[in-house]
């Protein structure tokens, strides 16, 4: 593995080495702080960067220049940093391999100034990583993300990472090693202006999120009291929107058994339970029918030889939903299938479940971001998302949250998976100044 984004700073004056990516710019001088990486002053353009008003997009001169300058310079430090991630296989699962990449991660976020702690996961360590905010008297900034895949070992061998025309495309690079790289590049980026987040930053990596996150939620729900908001690291819409909203999902095992027996001498003795989940399958294509519920029947299992009657077959569901009633609705009747067969049982078990994250009306964390954005010389905006994650978590109870921090890019999942190169400067100035600067009032309730 190749160093990470932050390494030792270069002496005051020295040029960046061309491919170096420890550090990736020069540091500036001591005393010197965000006036020297900005270049020559305009007015007070020395100030720090919590001089920006919160809730305002007034940045003071030379600031947004100083982020999207130094974002610029490390993109290509982060984009090795993202290749590198993707070399290392992690399969959900995978324990050993999901350790060695989270302490990868580790490392390099303490090259940043953070504290990490592994945290023990029966498929895998979960990561809890903490910066220290300028104002600690300030409610968190809660970022999650994961470093699991869904691409079994081995996948390299025939899909290595690499650059293409403008993109970086392998296994895992959107979703989501190229938002782990993004994040470590942000944080580079102000450790190198001598700047900390404004408030303390606790970035949860959980190693289950692409089977749910059955051990990993419990991790995220631990972090939600006393938050100001939530950020996720997953990619964002195609087009670079944020995701406002996230459909609930929920992975449901149907299993079934029945009575083994000779297919050809005494089949009248045996229970076919092939049979009986093919029925059960057609009853809950109709329950899924309903409105703000979608069904994909993943994999299908069963049986054992043709000339044996069937014992025992399974089928994993997975299941999507709009609003919380139809997901209540569509699981309240799963968990009422009855066999259709004398001396068939059929059982229904709920694998992991995350609630709908509904959109937000006036969302103000994103007229914020998008804000930021404009004075960075973007333009942003959100729409609410397809898939869901683990800012479901937040985002159902109320917290102000947002995803797709992650890396621009698509094919999440497909083997045409990619991340736009052009995109990680931005990205990595957008992270950088929403965790520099103050957050507006989020909430009617409390500090924001």
């Amino acid at each position: 593995m190749s160093p990470q984004i932050v390494g030792p700073p270069a002496a005051p004056g020295a040029a960046a080495e061309p491919d170096r990516v420890p550090g990736a710019v020069p540091a500036a001088a001591d005393g010197e702080g965000l006036a020297a990486a900005a270049g020559p002053a305009v007015g007070p353009a020395a100030a720090p960067v919590a001089a920006v008003a919160s809730g305002t997009t007034a940045a003071l001169p030379g600031l947004p220049q100083a982020l999207s300058a130094r974002a610029r310079t490390l993109a290509g430090a982060v984009r090795r940093r993202c290749a590198d991630l993707a070399r290392i296989e992690s399969p959900s699962g995978d324990a050993p391999r999901l350790d060695a990449l989270a302490e990868e991660l580790a490392d390099g976020f303490r090259a940043t100034g953070a504290t990490a702690r592994r945290e023990p996961g029966p498929a895998g360590d979960h990561l809890v990583i903490e910066w220290q905010g300028r104002d600690e008297s300030l409610p968190h900034l809660l970022v999650v993300g994961h470093h699991d895949t869904v691409w079994p070992v081995g996948t390299l061998a025939d899909w290595p990472v690499a650059e293409q025309d403008g993109r970086l495309t392998g296994p895992g690079v959107v979703d989501m090693k190229g938002g782990l790289a993004v994040l470590e590049g942000a944080l580079a980026l102000l450790a190198d202006l001598g700047e900390r987040p404004h408030r303390t930053v606790r970035l949860v990596v959980v190693s289950d999120e692409e089977v749910g996150s059955p051990d990993g939620r419990r991790l995220v729900e631990r972090q939600l009291r006393g938050a100001a908001a939530a950020l996720g690291l997953e990619p964002p819409h195609p087009d670079g929107r944020l995701k406002t909203a996230r459909r609930g999902s929920t992975r449901v095992r149907l299993t079934v058994t029945g009575r083994e027996a000779h297919a050809g001498n005494d089949a009248h003795d045996g229970v076919s339970a092939v049979d009986e989940l093919v029925d059960q399958l057609v009853l809950v294509r109709g329950l899924a029918g309903q409105p703000g519920t979608e069904l994909n029947a993943g994999r299908i299992s069963g049986g054992s030889r043709a000339n044996v009657i069937a014992g025992r077959a399974e089928a994993e569901l997975g299941l999507r939903f709009s609003t919380a009633e139809a997901q209540r609705r569509t699981l309240d009747n799963l968990a009422r299938l009855t066999a259709l067969r004398p001396g068939a049982r059929v059982r229904t078990e709920v694998l992991s479940s995350r609630p709908a994250w509904p959109e937000r009306t006036g969302n103000p964390l994103l007229r914020h971001v998008r804000s930021l954005a404009a004075v960075l010389g973007q333009q942003l905006d959100g729409a609410p998302a397809g898939g869901a994650g683990d800012t479901n978590l937040p985002g159902s109870r109320g917290l102000p949250t947002l995803d797709g921090f992650g890396a621009v890019g698509a094919g999440a999942h497909a083997r045409h998976e990619y991340i736009r190169l052009d995109q990680l400067a931005p990205r990595i100035a957008l992270l950088a100044a929403l965790l520099a600067v103050p957050l507006p009032r989020l909430r009617d309730r409390g500090e924001g």
